[in-house]
């Protein structure tokens, strides 16, 4: 939550400088609070697992959220049952007249498909467009971020020669921008990709900026201010034994995979990993989350507008 400080106080303008949550006491005035509305349309296939890891962040802040469930229309899960999505989930295609203060668009394990190929890109092209009227900011996040890239910029993600996979060190950028309050200049960031964006394509886009990267696996938090959007594709959202999960998974039927590195202690898989990143995971959706706050309009009807 910000503070409220006098605008002739010298403190508000280092804050601020800072990119420290300071709020002038004529704003503090005059702002009207309201429950925030936020989507998650979950692409993933476990779906319980996803829903929760990012119900976890999104409810940790002090605010009010009316976290909403969404799928794509046509498509159905195999891996969660029927009764959990019809009692939780609704299709795209009964929330178009609706608007949401935030929606976050998640990854899928789609990656060798060319984005054409996807069965629901057409419906997912029109949520890209939809929410340039009906979404005051949105998340997407892996894959679902690389096509949110491809749709507004026609950038192309790359196939990697070898997964991505482990837990990478990470630079922060930009330390003022409002979404890396508190962050460390440096951070582990958990990763498990087979795709990549390039830096110099992104730079190539005018407007795009490289919040957080990594010089391991490349840019990890990108800000898109004409479509206020900001994309991620790793993963501060996992829990403690997300990668764990997919390595015994990959090592039990057989798939060639390595050791997620630097996330097992002296990488040894017989140990228990130990979660580095958490801290940072709250920061980034929390922040994300008192942004919307901020700026967001008080009447939902505004928002797009």
């Amino acid at each position: 939550m910000p503070i409220t400080l006098p605008e002739s106080l010298p403190a508000f303008d280092i804050l601020t400088r800072e990119g420290v949550m300071v709020m002038s006491e004529r704003m503090a005035a005059r702002q009207d609070i309201r429950p925030l509305r936020i989507g998650l349309l979950n692409l993933m296939p476990k779906k319980i697992q996803t829903e929760t890891q990012f119900a976890r962040l999104i409810g940790a802040t002090p605010l009010q959220i009316e976290f909403s469930l969404i799928r794509m229309s046509e498509h159905e899960t195999r891996n969660t049952a029927a009764e959990h999505m019809a009692e939780f989930y609704r299709p795209f295609s009964e929330v178009t007249g609706e608007r949401f203060d935030g929606l976050i668009i998640t990854g899928a394990p789609i990656e060798h498909l060319a984005y054409e190929d996807v069965t629901y890109w057409d419906e997912l092209t029109e949520v890209f467009e939809w929410t340039r009227t009906h979404v005051h900011n949105t998340l997407g996040v892996c894959w679902g971020g690389m096509a949110m890239l491809k749709h507004f910029h026609g950038i192309e993600k790359h196939m990697l020669p070898a997964k991505a996979f482990g837990c990478f060190r990470h630079r922060n950028l930009v330390p003022a921008s409002p979404y890396l309050r508190g962050f460390s200049d440096d951070l582990l960031i958990p990763v498990s990709r087979w795709t990549e964006l390039r830096q110099n394509e992104i730079d190539a886009v005018q407007g795009l900026n490289t919040l957080i990267a990594s010089d391991q696996v490349g840019p990890c938090l990108i800000e898109d201010p004409a479509n206020r959007a900001l994309m991620i594709f790793n993963h501060l959202e996992y829990d403690s034994t997300t990668l764990k999960d997919e390595y015994d998974r990959d090592v039990a039927s057989g798939k060639a995979i390595n050791v997620p590195r630097n996330y097992y202690p002296d990488d040894d898989p017989l140990r228990a990993p130990l979660n580095r990143w958490r801290s940072h995971a709250h920061l980034l959706y929390g922040n994300w989350i008192n942004q919307i706050y901020q700026t967001t309009p008080y009447d939902l009807a505004q928002i797009g507008q």
